[in-house]
């Protein structure tokens, strides 16, 4: 099984709440990969949208993406898109 790791700032503005929370989980629900988020030792599984919200990411925090599955690379990619974008700018 393939394994990335890669360190992202999440740059929306208005962080890491629950509306590009939703967005993200259903992202990771369409990639055939197993997604941790890993953010001052905290791991959550990146279906999780409580998870993803009790991590507090505002806009300028550091998280670590965690991605293992034969896809991973191309899901990896799609994460790092999902995390460089404005709220606004997300696709459902």
């Amino acid at each position: 099984m393939n394994r990335l790791e890669k360190n992202v700032i999440v740059l929306n503005k208005k962080g890491l709440h629950a509306r590009p929370a939703a967005t993200f989980v259903q992202l990771v629900d369409k990639l055939n990969v197993a997604v941790t988020i890993e953010r001052d030792q905290e791991r959550i599984n990146g279906k999780s949208i409580m998870g993803l919200l009790t991590l507090g990411a505002q806009c300028g925090t550091s998280l670590k993406i965690i991605v293992e599955g034969e896809e991973s690379q191309s899901a990896m990619q799609q994460l790092e898109d999902f995390f460089s974008k404005q709220e606004e700018d997300y696709k459902s």
